[in-house]
């Protein structure tokens, strides 16, 4: 059974010799939240006592402006950031698609990055090499599949990417933003594989800016403000909390169902 329990969770980055507007202006455009200055350290409170529990079924949109941190709540759900201060709790099997070339390595081939790539997001290693030929196929790398990823296209390395990272399917799925790659025809191939994904997950988050995803997708929505949740309910009340009209449209009820 999925779940997320976020109790008083904060995240502090403590900067040193960091004095002067610019800088701080250029952290809080980084990570978000507030700054606060202790002589020659700022600390940037990235998120403050954020309460949050989720459970098997949930569908939670996040909503706010650029800073109001978003991402630090979504890498704290993926395990990539332990909170300063609180406790997260996270039960189940987690599938971040907030960077999804994150370990991947040029120098490599694309079969070794299946393999590499594949272990970083669950996968034991005699798994990913057997899933080698679908993910290659998926991806449509073709003759690649042996070559550096040097020699692949932007296209061809974003379609390996997607294709390993959503090879499996999680407990819980993060999501910033729907993810789009490709050509038409082979974007049409992932958003229908993206719809899979969130069809099963038993959890799902996702950030956006666009209140029509928002819709589709969540039923419960958070607005984020300087670090801090400012509003914790219904996606149609958080998304005109955050100052966007609510768009003509229908929700599909079979996206928004959990496993």
């Amino acid at each position: 059974m999925a779940s997320i329990i976020l109790e008083n969770a904060c995240v502090e980055f403590p900067i040193y010799n960091a004095r002067g507007r610019s800088i701080r202006r250029n952290l809080m455009a980084r990570v978000g939240g507030s700054v606060a200055a202790d002589g020659d350290v700022v600390s940037v409170n990235a998120l403050k006592n954020v309460n949050l529990r989720l459970t098997n079924g949930d569908r939670l949109g996040l909503l706010g402006h650029n800073g109001a941190g978003k991402s630090t709540l979504l890498r704290v759900l993926s395990g990539a950031y332990e909170p300063s201060s609180g406790s997260a709790e996270i039960q189940g099997a987690v599938s971040s698609l907030l960077d999804i070339t994150m370990g991947m390595d040029p120098e490599m081939s694309g079969a070794e990055n299946i393999v590499l790539r594949g272990a970083i997001i669950g996968m034991t290693i005699p798994e990913a090499r057997e899933r080698i030929p679908e993910i290659a196929e998926f991806a449509e790398i073709g003759d690649f599949l042996d070559l550096p990823m040097r020699t692949y296209s932007s296209g061809m390395n974003m379609r390996l990417a997607f294709a390993i990272s959503t090879a499996i399917r999680p407990d819980i799925l993060l999501m910033d933003e729907l993810i789009s790659v490709g050509d038409a025809a082979f974007a049409s191939k992932a958003r229908q594989r993206v719809q899979e994904l969130i069809a099963s997950a038993g959890i799902l988050v996702l950030a956006s800016h666009d209140p029509k995803s928002l819709l589709e997708y969540c039923t419960r929505g958070i607005v984020m403000e300087h670090g801090q949740i400012a509003f914790d309910g219904p996606i149609e009340e958080a998304i005109v909390r955050h100052g966007m009209e609510i768009p003509e449209m229908k929700k599909e009820t079979s996206a928004v169902s959990g496993a």
